[in-house]
């Protein structure tokens, strides 16, 4: 390396970017010419950590295990880290490392003393039957427009979800499961309710038949059985123990069927978060930070207001204290428009095999500082396992030297403990009492269907045990009757696109839209 017009190194010139006076995490030592600088430190300083950011990179150059090592760090320094732990890699941060010749070449070459270290960690599941604390959210708080990501509806389909939402609400109706969403969806297509739909617009029955079709295909995925109570508060996640921040692990390996089901959560659970937090402005460091992984589900085929809604939702939640990183393998899985509230980027190896991959390298390149050091496009494709291109947020807020890094090993174990050890850890949790079993209270399906029996002059079927198989959905309409409602489906769209229909639909948002993605605030 020779030196620069200032008598420093190229590495020292890049590691001065990242000098800061609070505390920060340590990311790794710059390498420059394939030779690690000890004394180059890549750091991020907490206090930008809610302003967000990317780990990116393809499969196998070490995403994890740098997830990982930042959410040890955080833990040490006191913040509470949520990570979704989509392959039960994750659930070895419980137990301290295990070092060996490969960790002691890492901490030599990156100036880190390392020590295996454990840390608190607390194991949650979507829904029953997975390994750990089962998590839920209601119908209702789940809100129309994040059920309609989770269902697959288009826009058509999520405007009449949301007039079904508004009905319930207004009759206070509450929307606890999918059986309390199919029974309402039923009553209001039935000739008793059918008069109680003039004053919302109007719904299909062939809207509503692909509505109760994606519900059922939704319970044959076990997606039933994360909607519910007791739900989960999203206070649950800011503990700290000993003075170490909690590490909440959401445990995904089983929902593996359902991507999209559980970036859906993750959404969820932002979305709560933001309505709950108040107010934090300048922290020295963050309240939380929450890694999204596996974020390219999120906006795969999402529609334009789910994907408004996102991006209101990383902008407004800075102001809360929480910091949130998007890790997926390609930066361009990522909207521009949520790309670019992103400060700090820690992006691995990418590779570009086909015509596609190199636009998404040329892409990739353009979203970096320029660089007097490296060739980026050269290097993005030449990185080692456990190597990244950084660029960070600096304490006054300007973007930092592009560093070619070699990223410090986690402390914790880097291997899985396997189910029964989170099983047994779950059962430990004080989550576990609260959210172990679930209740099924009284709800629009038995309130309605008490109100037929009353109609009908008979006795109404007692509420269901909890853990009760919903019923199953009625038959759909034959051929020859869902193409003749074929035209009043596109009447419907039609209406809802002229300025009464716009109307409506703007009066049914304001009166369900309690938060950005339209779920219920707690009170």
């Amino acid at each position: 390396m020779t030196p620069d017009t200032a008598g420093q190194t190229p590495a020292r010139a890049i590691a001065d970017g990242y000098t800061c006076d609070g505390a920060a995490l340590e990311l790794g030592t710059v390498l420059v010419d394939g030779a690690c600088d000890t004394e180059a430190r890549v750091r991020i300083p907490l206090a930008t950590l809610n302003r967000h950011g990317l780990v990116a990179g393809a499969t196998g150059t070490g995403k994890t295990k740098t997830l990982q090592a930042m959410a040890g760090q955080l833990s040490d320094a006191g913040v509470p880290v949520l990570l979704a732990d989509v392959k039960g890699d994750l659930s070895g941060m419980v137990r301290a490392g295990e070092g060996n010749e490969k960790v002691d070449a890492r901490a030599r070459d990156t100036g880190d003393d390392w020590t295996p270290t454990a840390y608190p960690v607390q194991f949650l599941s979507l829904g029953d039957g997975g390994v750990a604390v089962p998590v839920r959210a209601t119908i209702t708080d789940f809100g129309p427009i994040l059920l309609s990501k989770v269902l697959g509806l288009n826009a058509t389909q999520e405007s009449t979800l949301g007039l079904i939402f508004h009905w319930a609400d207004q009759k206070q109706l509450p929307l606890l499961d999918t059986k309390d969403l199919r029974a309402v969806i039923q009553h209001l297509l039935s000739d008793e309710g059918k008069a109680e739909l003039k004053g919302i617009g109007g719904v299909s029955a062939s809207t509503a038949g692909v509505i109760l079709r994606a519900l059922v295909n939704l319970e044959a995925q076990g997606g039933d059985t994360f909607f519910g109570e007791p739900e989960f508060d999203p206070a649950d996640l800011m503990r700290e123990i000993d003075g170490k921040g909690v590490v909440t692990l959401l445990e995904l390996a089983e929902r593996a069927s359902s991507p999209v089901l559980f970036s859906t959560f993750l959404m969820w659970l932002l979305a709560e978060l933001y309505d709950e937090l108040p107010e934090a402005g300048d922290l020295d460091k963050p309240k939380l930070v929450f890694f999204f992984d596996e974020a390219h589900l999120l906006f795969a085929d999402a529609s334009k207001a789910f994907l408004e809604r996102i991006e209101q939702t990383v902008k407004l939640i800075r102001s809360k204290g929480v910091g949130v990183f998007f890790c997926t393998q390609l930066p361009t899985d990522v909207p521009n428009e949520v790309l670019s509230q992103l400060g700090a980027r820690v992006q691995h190896a990418l590779r570009a095999f086909t015509p596609e991959d190199q636009k998404a390298l040329n892409r990739t390149v353009k979203t970096y500082p320029r660089s007097d050091v490296y060739d980026l496009e050269t290097a993005l494709t030449s990185l080692g396992t456990g190597e990244a291109i950084v660029t960070v947020l600096s304490e006054r807020g300007a973007p930092t030297p592009v560093a070619w890094t070699r990223l410090r090993a986690p402390r914790s174990l880097m291997s899985a403990i396997g189910d029964e050890a989170v099983t047994e850890a779950a059962r430990q949790s004080p989550l576990h009492a609260k959210y172990g079993e679930m209740v099924d209270r009284d709800s629009a399906y038995e309130q309605l269907a008490r109100r037929m029996a009353e109609a009908a002059g008979v006795e109404a079927a007692p509420a269901p045990a909890p853990g009760t198989p919903a019923p199953a959905p009625p038959p759909a309409a034959p051929p020859a009757r869902e193409a003749a409602e074929g035209g009043l489906f596109a009447k419907f769209g039609d209406f809802l696109k002229s300025p009464t229909g716009k109307q409506i639909t703007n009066t049914v948002t304001r009166e369900i839209t309690r938060s950005l993605f339209g779920t219920r605030r707690r009170r």
